[in-house]
């Protein structure tokens, strides 16, 4: 059987088929897209993101082709949040045939822990417990992996969300704590409860860049299969967002493609705050996420 996995994020859209009975990938595909581009504002899904949104899907059906495997489209937290979403969703499905389901931050989180414990195993790496971080675009999931029960929570703050309320890195690191109380709460209370875990790993975009960044590649010539198990230190963090700010931006464009230059130091500046409230100075990056969950999940 053949499997395609969409999963529509805040910033971009990821899509993934694959040969499940030959458990091989097929193909891939990732664009950046700006779903919650004017969210935090107007509250709704723009014109303009839902025809990038549109004009990737289309590109992502002539790589992939939709028609020969088992589709399953899901979207999370720009359109959990939009008040438009309805229309928004049944505009696509007009233009692409393509019908998205809307999941829920416990979906998300569970899709993504389904696909990070696939590929730690794949990686010998074995931790009895440990906290997975997904930031995305307008929301960053917060998930704790113990031997007998998992714990998480979906927090609406996300790196397109938070750069266009504070619109500079200086207002964003002014407030960074406070707007992050929240999840410092839930982490605290989680922490009291239970034992800390033995390990923080990092999915999502900001983290994989970082990885990448300190490896070396460019956006072009970037390497998933380089990244998994990529460790990052907090100095990590500081040493690779300096080398991103200095760069012109048609260097930060060849480094992190377009459209996200702007993002990804602001999402550096919620990863740092995450070390600092989990307390760890080291994370493993993984790339993989919903898209591979949802696989995964169809698959089995």
């Amino acid at each position: 059987m053949r499997v395609i996995s969409i999963d529509l994020g805040s910033n971009s859209i990821r899509a993934l088929k694959v040969d499940c009975n030959r458990k091989e990938t097929l193909g891939t595909f990732h664009k950046t897209v700006r779903t919650a581009d004017g969210l935090n504002r107007t509250k709704k899904i723009g014109k303009e993101a839902i025809d990038r949104v549109v004009d990737a899907l289309k590109e992502a059906d002539k790589k992939l082709n939709f028609k020969d495997a088992k589709l399953k489209a899901v979207t999370t937290e720009a359109l959990r949040q939009a008040t438009n979403s309805k229309e928004v969703l049944e505009e696509i499905k007009r233009e692409t045939a393509v019908e998205f389901e809307i999941i829920d931050g416990d979906d998300e989180a569970k899709y993504a822990l389904t696909a990070t414990k696939y590929r730690l195993d794949s990686l010998d790496i074995n931790p009895k417990s440990f906290v997975l971080v997904d930031i995305g675009g307008a929301s960053t999931e917060v998930i704790f992996s113990y031997p007998t029960e998992s714990i998480f929570k979906s927090f609406p703050i996300g790196i397109v969300t938070l750069t266009q309320k504070f619109g500079s890195l200086e207002e964003i690191k002014k407030n960074i704590s406070e707007e992050m109380e929240s999840i410092k709460k839930f982490v605290d209370e989680v922490y009291k409860n239970s034992k800390k875990v033995e390990k923080f790993i990092a999915i999502a975009g900001t983290p994989t860049t970082i990885a990448s960044l300190k490896l070396g590649f460019t956006y072009k010539i970037y390497d998933p299969n380089k990244i998994h198990g990529t460790v990052l230190s907090i100095e990590d963090l500081d040493i690779q967002l300096k080398k991103l700010l200095s760069m012109s931006k048609e260097e930060k464009i060849e480094a992190v493609g377009v459209g996200r230059e702007d993002l990804i130091a602001s999402g550096v500046l919620i990863f740092k705050e995450l070390y600092k409230i989990l307390d760890f100075d080291k994370s493993i990056i993984i790339d993989d996420g919903i898209r591979e969950g949802v696989a995964f999940s169809i698959c089995r």
